[in-house]
């Protein structure tokens, strides 16, 4: 026996979860996943990562801009869903939504909630010195990732851990975790408990304004800031070539040695001062190339030792 579900997602981190459903064997009778947008030099209308999938898998994909309106709830209600899984998906479900499939709306959160309730879990978790997370199961109500938890699998963060890394760890571990809910809820055993009411925290979208490195912090938070926007939108500095100011990604970093001056660079190998001990900055991006190492930056921008970076 098999389920008919809906499955609503945009990102990559919800592809797997949408290919081990089908995997699983249950019919997926329509996709949601926000439209198109214009992308690349060309401005060209590219479809997200789930609609991708989901155009190569066979299968029907709608791309509403909103859910508010009649006609799209009757196209949602039309589908004659047992369930619908969301993932990421990036639009909210009115109640209309909520209370049409015969068995409710099942979300996948990347986080342990309440901690990191929100847009953005992964990056959060680490920027604030997280030593675990996981991902979660939940039974969606009309809050903001308030719902019952079905389902859940904690995780250790690793020291040097990026947020890319973890992204794709959870996405294959909640993807894993979903078909396992599923089997549950065909079986009538998803049983679901109201999360805690203490230790909420809010995942707000990362803003632009969050991302320049601040090297008066110390090092161990500048180190979870650097690896907690890894490889997106990357955390950066400002440093001079060629006459002028360029910024500079940091796309890792570790613990270092030594005090200094924030921002100044200690030694040879990128080690930078910060407001008490100081990091060092392993793999970088300037603008317009790709990703190197120290060495190889250095060989390309010199800076003195004792320079300071803005």
């Amino acid at each position: 026996m098999s389920l008919r579900i809906i499955f609503m997602g945009t990102p990559d981190f919800a592809v797997p979860c949408l290919s081990e459903i089908l995997g699983a064997g249950h019919e997926v009778a329509g996709v949601f996943s926000q439209p198109p947008r214009a992308a690349g030099r060309g401005q060209k209308q590219r479809f997200t990562p789930v609609h991708a999938f989901a155009h190569e898998s066979g299968l029907p994909v709608f791309t509403p801009a909103t859910l508010k309106n009649a006609q799209q709830q009757q196209d949602f209600a039309g589908l004659g869903a047992d369930a619908a899984i969301v993932v990421a998906y990036g639009l909210i479900l009115p109640k209309a939504l909520l209370d049409v499939p015969k068995h409710g709306c099942l979300n996948l959160h990347a986080s342990l909630l309440p901690r990191w309730r929100g847009a953005a879990p992964i990056q959060r978790a680490i920027m604030a010195g997280d030593h675990d997370t996981g991902v979660m199961v939940m039974r969606m109500d009309e809050g903001l990732d308030t719902g019952p938890i079905c389902l859940a699998e904690r995780v250790a963060i690793g020291a040097d851990e990026t947020a890319g890394e973890l992204h794709d760890a959870l996405a294959r571990l909640g993807a894993d975790l979903m078909v396992r809910a599923l089997a549950a809820l065909e079986r009538g055993s998803l049983d679901c408990t109201e999360q805690a009411k203490d230790g909420v925290r809010t995942a707000a979208k990362v803003e632009k304004s969050e991302t320049r490195i601040d090297w008066t912090r110390p090092a161990a938070q500048v180190h979870d800031h650097i690896r907690g926007l890894s490889p997106f939108p990357g955390a950066w500095f400002e440093s001079e070539a060629n006459g002028r100011m360029e910024r500079v990604k940091v796309l890792r970093s570790s613990i270092g040695a030594g005090e200094g001056t924030p921002g100044e660079l200690l030694d040879d190998h990128l080690t930078i001062a910060c407001g008490a001990g100081a990091v060092c900055l392993t793999r970088l991006q300037r603008a317009g190339k790709k990703p190197m190492g120290a060495d190889e930056f250095l060989r390309g921008q010199a800076i003195a030792q004792g320079k300071r970076l803005a």
